[in-house]
């Protein structure tokens, strides 16, 4: 009797314990979020200052939601702790779509230039292909989910192969173009654009919340949730489309992030002990935002723009993975 009773206690004492730290971070966030906000406003530039700054605000929060959320659940039903959305080519065909429409139509045209239009075209082209892909994958009897990440990696060296040859095609004044989307970026994010992210987002983000029991079955293995009762196909199924339109939508609106999701996951399994799936989404997702709005503040005070928030993370990142590799390789 004393066992179960200890293990319970224990069990409600670590819970307590990430309620507490998840509520630090929320208002650490939030007290950043102020600060960025409020830094320089006067009753003269305030309008100004708050019309550039709160779509800013709004990317940031939408893109840590999209990228935490997907690579927490990516990792859940692929079974693999350094693995993200990004392995299955999204990055590496949202640059591609970006060459190939300044290469076919000119770096003038509005389908270039025009943000709203590419944002439109890029992220209708992601969730397209994505969908097909999985449309026909899912329809053999004998798939397994490995296979599909072997095609995203073969698929992702092609785009980039593709973007490698069409990019010494184009003229350098084009190219820049093309460079500025190869980073992830939220200085120069289109308020319209934000606004339409905001329905589409939060709508895959509840979903996935209302997945989260199946997901936490999901943690035994396939086998062993398929003896519980869930039906694994059709569930691996929507949880893809739905990390699909995360990543195609995040991506188009902010620019590719390689690493990020896989920081935040790494720190959030570190940082948290809970197993529950409803948890863990909200938590990392705090989490990224955090990193986010830290990463943007250093960018824009300490770096004065000389660089990118997707250079840092990518730095950072890839270190990390190098680290995480290593340790599974020990372990």
């Amino acid at each position: 009797m004393l066992n179960p009773l200890k293990n319970y206690l224990s069990y409600a004492k670590r819970k307590n314990n990430d309620t507490i730290k998840v509520i630090v971070l929320a208002l650490l966030t939030l007290v950043i979020l102020g600060y960025f906000l409020a830094k320089g406003l006067t009753l003269d530039n305030y309008q100004f200052f708050l019309s550039r700054r709160i779509p800013k605000i709004l990317s940031i929060v939408l893109a840590a939601l999209a990228i935490a959320s997907s690579s927490f659940v990516f990792q859940t039903i692929t079974n693999n702790r350094i693995l993200t959305p990004s392995i299955l080519g999204f990055d590496s065909l949202y640059v591609m779509i970006q060459v190939i429409l300044v290469v076919a139509f000119g770096g003038l045209s509005s389908l270039v230039i025009d943000s709203r239009i590419n944002f439109i075209l890029s992220s209708g082209i992601m969730i397209l292909s994505a969908t097909t892909l999985f449309h026909f994958y899912f329809k053999r009897q004998n798939r397994n989910i490995f296979t599909l990440l072997l095609i995203g990696i073969v698929l992702g060296s092609l785009f980039s192969s593709v973007t490698g040859f069409f990019g010494m095609l184009i003229n350098p004044n084009e190219f820049a173009f093309v460079q500025g989307s190869m980073f992830a970026s939220f200085n120069n994010v289109n308020a319209d654009i934000v606004y339409w992210c905001v329905a589409p987002l939060l709508l895959c983000f509840i979903c996935l919340l209302r997945l989260s029991p199946q997901l936490d079955i999901m943690w035994l293995g396939e086998d062993n949730a398929k003896s519980l009762g869930v039906d694994t196909k059709k569930l691996i199924m929507k949880l893809m489309f739905i990390i699909t339109i995360l990543i195609s939508i995040s991506t188009a609106l902010v620019g590719p992030v390689l690493f990020f999701g896989l920081v935040v996951v790494a720190l959030s399994r570190q940082i948290f002990n809970n197993y529950q799936h409803h948890f863990l989404i909200l938590s990392s997702s705090v989490l990224a935002t955090l990193l986010l709005v830290s990463g943007q503040w250093f960018v824009e005070d300490i770096l004065d723009f000389e660089s990118t928030i997707s250079v840092i993370i990518n730095f950072i990142g890839g270190g990390y993975f190098l680290i995480l590799l290593m340790q599974q390789k020990l372990d």
